[in-house]
């Protein structure tokens, strides 16, 4: 017989089960915590339940069916997991430390593999396999968090797949890690290469994350190089979807960019990206382009890289560049790959 996973149910869902089973809904609430608040491993951890019903859980139930395969550490203290599941396929996640920052983020897949083919990206080049259900997205915070014994504060839907390809269980994914796992909303972070329709639904959301936008080109000619799916949904439209988004959720978009040395990295491309933006409400992250097989790009120079962010200030827009996190384990963005080493 197949064990119940317990990681699937919302609480009100656990409030159920353990009531059809025969026993005192408090039991519930008991359970929800050792999953969700203290990293319970197995149900012989979770102490206040008493005995009897620990051993039926245990002959029963599960807590996931999900685990860690592989775990890679980095020089800077990036971990990064390939997360295995009951199928055998896997995903990779990446726990991301910051010296001087109480945050502990974690960046987490939504799908194995990835249809969209960006040509600067690892993932892709392995194919699409499959969408991971919700509970399956959500219990690669659940390993990491019992692997660590750390409260993860930040999740960054930023690891392999396209968020807005699997919308349904992506949608559910978030409602739990905002309310079992209680992560605020605005500690949530979706990025998309740009999935126009569901863009629209995710402004009419009851949970909106925040929205991160993959653009990565100033124009329609650099993006069709190096993004497929600007065949589909153009710049142009873009624009349209990411002006209505802000107007109706009044919040901020980020705009990511990986610079790759040569190709949209010049003064020209700062400035074709500052009219682009010009009357959007957004942040600015710049991304250094981290070098996956199989390509011919470069990594921008320093100089290229500071002459570009100053143009873009100069403009009055807010502009970071992205931290290099993990890059020796191949856990930087654009390179999951879902490799076992």
């Amino acid at each position: 017989m197949e064990k119940i996973t317990l990681s699937k149910f919302t609480k009100e869902e656990l409030d159920n089960y353990i009531v059809d089973i025969g026993e005192k809904k408090f039991r519930s609430s008991q359970i929800f915590s050792w999953i969700w608040q203290k990293n319970a491993k197995m149900f012989d951890d979770m102490t206040d339940v008493k005995k009897q019903f620990r051993e039926f859980l245990s002959e029963n139930c599960q807590i996931t069916n999900c685990k860690i395969k592989t775990r890679q550490i980095s020089k800077d203290g990036t971990i990064k997991y390939l997360i295995e599941y009951s199928d055998g396929l896997c995903a990779e996640s990446v726990l991301m430390r910051f010296d001087n920052r109480a945050n502990l983020s974690v960046c987490i897949s939504s799908q194995v593999g990835c249809k969209m083919g960006c040509k600067f990206c690892a993932t892709g080049k392995n194919g699409f396999k499959r969408n991971l259900e919700a509970y399956e997205i959500v219990s690669q915070i659940l390993l990491i968090q019992q692997d660590t014994n750390l409260k993860i504060t930040n999740v960054v839907f930023m690891g392999q797949g396209e968020p807005l390809d699997n919308f349904e269980n992506v949608k559910k994914a978030i409602y739990l890690i905002n309310n079992n796992l209680q992560i605020s909303i605005r500690r949530i972070t979706l990025s998309t290469s740009g999935v126009i329709a569901k863009i629209y639904e995710l402004a009419d959301s009851e949970l909106i994350p925040t929205l991160a936008i993959s653009l990565h080109a100033p124009n329609h000619s650099i993006r069709e190089q190096i993004m497929p799916i600007e065949k589909k949904y153009n710049i142009s439209e873009l624009k349209k979807a990411l002006l209505s988004y802000s107007q109706k959720t009044k919040d901020r978009i980020t705009i990511e960019y990986i610079l790759i040395g040569g190709l949209n990295d010049t003064k020209e491309c700062a400035l074709e990206l500052i009219k682009y933006l010009e009357n959007l409400k957004c942040n600015i992250n710049l991304i250094p382009y981290n070098p996956v097989s199989d390509n011919n790009f470069k990594k921008p120079n320093k100089k290229d890289m500071l002459k570009f962010k100053y143009l873009l200030e100069a403009a009055g827009k807010k502009v970071t560049i992205r931290l290099e996190r993990g890059a020796d384990i191949d856990a930087a963005c654009g390179q999951l790959a879902g490799k076992i080493k």
